[in-house]
């Protein structure tokens, strides 16, 4: 744990991991001494608490080392900024920096802030980062936060971030509400070539997508992630399929189909194409050029229109009049559900929050807004929950 105002819960958070089988081992920052006492986590640990790289009795045995192998899941909470920064600038100035780089085992990160911080450019740089390399982060959470303002830097809470880890862990037994079922999800946006060095796409950053597939791997599903071009880490223990245009993810979600019993359609996939892609470059010559464009395949209507359709969730991202539309298409591609934002240059794409609304026949639940992390579990919650009523009813209905 580093020293953040959020180390209070950092307690709890012990206690519930080591109340579900783990063995715990607290390392703290010397900042995180100034919130809480070591003995604290040595009565909730059962372990002294390790805080010192230069303590003599424990580096004759190489202690750091001996930590970054003894590890299975190395999870730092809270996480503040500047162990973010120090983190992603690969220095190990402390024994909590020095094992997290030496360890082989998945690095989670439960950051915690102001929301002023937390939005600072270099912060989000460093996450995305450290993300790329494969380190999980946990939040933030929306919230009332120490300072007295309001917005995105909340730790998650010890419960949830319990709930992550474990569920995550590839050698744990699956379990969960979709425990042993394959998903397919989409994501990210499509490229349309014009020419070999030009394309028509969209303001998609896969985030949304890839945080679903996530959370549908922490409920225990088989996860296969249909991709259009984005820079974003596979999430752990999801098979993950690239993709370009709107035609190969088409191509590809259907080669995918087969056995699936959710299919969550979430890439911002292009809607129309160029009808012709020029073989060469086209160049600067004339005032004006014309581009003729052509509908693109509809991934999501086609897979709600198969005889035996899995359990289909689509995507509404919209300008306005969101609940208007998301309804229309609901109706218009018969799928299941319906996940609707509002977009802008404000909100939605490009982000790492979001905010939706799930509707769907004879009902709707606002999800609200908060980091696309937190909002993915949230709504795959309440998929699985109407995915399973769905698989209910089909029983009760079968002669």
């Amino acid at each position: 744990m580093t020293g953040g105002i959020a180390a209070y819960k950092s307690p709890d958070l012990v206690r519930k991991l080591t109340a579900r089988g783990c063995e715990v081992q607290v390392v703290m920052t010397a900042a995180a001494r100034r919130f809480v006492v070591p003995m604290t986590f040595q009565a909730v640990s059962g372990r002294r608490v390790r805080d010192d790289l230069w303590d003599e009795e424990a580096e004759a045995a190489m202690g750091h080392i001996e930590l970054a192998r003894w590890a299975d899941r190395v999870l730092v909470a809270p996480a503040t900024a500047h162990f973010i920064g120090a983190l992603a600038g690969g220095l190990a100035g402390d024994l909590l920096t020095t094992v997290c780089i030496a360890t082989s085992s998945p690095v989670w990160l439960a950051p915690a802030m102001n929301r002023q911080m937390w939005a600072h450019p270099a912060v989000q740089a460093n996450c995305r980062l450290l993300e790329d390399r494969g380190v999980r982060l946990l939040g933030p959470g929306a919230g009332e936060q120490a300072c007295g303002e309001h917005g995105l830097g909340r730790m998650l809470e010890p419960e949830q971030i319990a709930d992550a880890l474990l569920a995550a862990a590839p050698d744990r037994a699956r379990t969960g509400p979709l425990a042993g079922l394959k998903v397919v999800v989409t994501a990210g946006p499509t490229r349309e070539p014009i020419d070999p060095v030009r394309y028509i796409t969209n303001r998609s950053s896969g985030r949304m997508g890839f945080a679903l597939a996530a959370a549908a791997r922490e409920a225990g599903a088989d996860v296969v992630l249909v991709t259009g071009p984005v820079a974003l880490a596979t999430p752990p223990g999801v098979r993950r399929v690239d993709v370009e245009t709107a035609e190969q993810m088409y191509a590809r979600v259907h080669e995918e189909i087969e056995g699936t019993e959710l299919f969550i359609a979430c890439a911002a996939v292009a809607d129309y194409r160029p009808e012709r892609a020029a073989a060469e470059k086209i160049k600067r010559t004339e005032p004006e050029m014309h581009l003729e464009l052509i509908r693109s395949p509809d991934t999501l209507a086609s897979v709600a229109a198969l005889p035996n359709p899995p359990f289909t969730v689509g995507f509404a991202a919209e300008t306005h009049n969101v609940a208007q539309y998301a309804r229309e298409k609901l109706v218009r591609k018969r799928v299941d559900m319906i996940a609707a934002n509002r977009v802008g240059p404000d909100c939605g794409f490009d982000r790492d929050t979001n905010e939706l609304t799930v509707y769907w026949n004879g009902g709707e639940m606002v999800l609200g807004e908060g980091a696309k992390a937190v909002l993915a579990r949230r709504l795959m919650d309440v998929i699985a929950k109407r995915y399973l009523e769905s698989r209910k009813s089909r029983a009760g209905a079968a002669p």
